[in-house]
Order: C-alpha cells, then sequence, then structure tokens
C-alpha cells in the first residue's frame, strides 16, 4: 500500500512539474493533455494560491505543493 502511495505521489509531483514547465510556453489550452494536467493539478495549486500571499506575480504554489508532497512521503515512509 505504501508502495502504491509513494508511486502516486511521484505521478503527481511529476504531473505538477510539466505543468510548471509548459506555462513557460504558449501552449494550446484546448489541448486534451494541457486540460488534463489543470484538472488534476488546479484544485490543489488554487488552494495553495489563496492562503499564499502575493509575491508581485510571481506563482510560488507548485514549489509549496511539492515540498508539501516530499514531506508527506517522508512521513509515510517513515510509518
Amino acid at each position: 500500500m505504501i508502495r502504491l502511495i509513494d508511486a502516486a505521489i511521484d505521478v503527481y509531483i511529476w504531473l505538477v512539474i510539466i505543468r510548471v514547465v509548459l506555462s513557460w510556453f504558449q501552449v494550446n489550452p484546448f489541448n486534451p493533455f494541457v486540460q488534463f494536467l489543470i484538472r488534476v493539478t488546479e484544485p490543489v495549486l488554487g488552494r495553495i494560491r489563496q492562503v499564499l500571499p502575493d509575491f508581485g506575480g510571481l506563482d510560488l504554489s507548485p514549489v509549496v505543493l511539492i515540498l508539501g508532497l516530499y514531506v508527506l512521503r517522508s512521513l509515510l515512509i517513515g510509518v
């Protein structure tokens, strides 16, 4: 069970990283893969954005999310 959760955390981290990298380029927002990335990552990233203060247009929510997922992974593996 822990291996499955660990793998799911890995996949989610990669999805967030891919979304960040794609945000640097002009991509078609109607692309099914881009829409999938937004649907999967935006609920969590949006909540983090609501809590974080404004950093002058710099979105640090992916960094906070990835760090949080690494902490969660450490806690789960420690158990």
